[in-house]
């Protein structure tokens, strides 16, 4: 069977020559005799990969050394847990709600903090960004989330807030988990950054989680040991035993980005990508609708609608038969979604939108 073109939002396609590489080391990594999977995550082999693939992703986004590079378990959804036992001190912390993920996060912090939304576009159906001049941030707060690319209502920050310039003293915590390596970081905005690996750097089970130094050691009580970011810091990501063969893959996605130009590369693809697909469905008089604002819009996530919904079955059939799958939207939103990630070449995306205008032609 030839493969297909995944539009998956996550777990997510993954570059073939990524996996080509780990399908030939699965039995035996480099004359070790045994696979990643196997081998102890303390032992000489191990380390030398952990060791390189943190290296690498430091390089790729520019990490200054006063960020803390942690590989952890728990995705983002665990990640809405651990940052306000880490980060909160159980006081106050602001949520830019602009989708369902800030949503859940919101949510979340309230079980440890004081949480409370900022801003929240919910009346326009997370179409939009909230300019931070109009966010209600309060003095005194421990931090402020914001979910940089929202993968389910399709909404993206160009740029990051710049939380000092609004007068306001706490750090920026960021979920960048669907665009993390697409584009630039701004670390002087960022005192936290968390990413769960499995939509644009490896399989689901890893999470990365970039940490500025002064704000290791506070966690809560409550926080469970293997959570603590001082902890997981201090030993090197193996406090507990992490997770060995998400960080091999995401080492060689890491080695991958880098020989192909690196993130400055992977912006201008992601650029191009989104640009061609945006086109189509603009250019479709109302057949395809993206209801997203132009100026909100991700590159990563696109999220559009048929105009005759009644269409949408035979639309996700065709796109099947055609090697286009997992363009479905999510449930709670409905419609349809291609998400364009670092490893989609062009030749999918072509694929897709020589799809959405041929079956435009044949049942518009």
């Amino acid at each position: 069977m030839s493969r297909v073109f995944n539009f998956s939002a996550g777990p997510a396609a993954l570059p073939e020559p990524v996996l080509r590489q780990a399908a030939e080391e699965m039995l035996d990594w480099q004359g070790s005799g045994m696979s990643v999977m196997e081998m102890s995550h303390r032992g000489r082999e191990f380390i030398g990969i952990c060791e390189e693939a943190e290296a690498t992703l430091r390089r790729l986004l520019a990490v200054p050394p006063h960020f803390r590079i942690l590989f952890m378990q728990g995705g983002g959804l665990g990640e809405n847990a651990i940052v306000p036992m880490n980060l909160s001190g159980g006081g106050a912390v602001d949520v830019v709600v602009t989708g369902a993920w800030s949503r859940k996060s919101l949510a979340e912090a309230g079980k440890y903090a004081d949480a409370r939304a900022a801003a929240d576009t919910r009346d326009d159906g997370h179409t939009s960004l909230p300019p931070p001049a109009q966010w209600r941030l309060r003095d005194g707060a421990a931090y402020v989330h914001v979910c940089s690319n929202e993968t389910i209502h399709g909404v993206e920050m160009a740029t990051l807030p710049d939380l000092a310039a609004l007068g306001c003293r706490a750090p920026l915590v960021v979920d960048c988990s669907s665009h993390v390596l697409s584009r630039p970081v701004d670390w002087s905005r960022v005192g936290l950054a968390f990413a769960g690996a499995q939509k644009n750097v490896g399989p689901a089970g890893l999470t990365l989680v970039f940490v500025r130094e002064d704000l290791l050691g506070r966690a809560l009580a409550i926080c469970p040991s293997a959570f603590d970011y001082r902890l997981v810091a201090d030993n090197g990501s193996m406090f507990n035993t992490p997770p060995t063969y998400g960080i091999y893959v995401a080492g060689l996605v890491f080695r991958w980005i880098e020989a192909e130009g690196g993130v400055a590369e992977m912006d201008r693809r992601a650029d191009a990508r989104a640009a061609r697909v945006y086109g189509c469905i603009d250019g479709s008089g109302g057949f395809y609708v993206n209801r997203v604002q132009r100026t909100a819009r991700s590159r990563m996530n696109l999220p559009f609608f048929l105009a005759d919904e009644r269409l949408q079955d035979d639309f996700l059939a065709g796109a099947k038969a055609a090697g286009l799958v997992q363009l479905k939207g999510h449930k709670s939103v409905g419609g349809l979604r291609a998400s364009l990630y670092n490893a989609m070449p062009m030749a999918g995306v072509e694929a897709l939108v020589d799809y959405l205008a041929d079956f435009q032609r044949r049942r518009g």
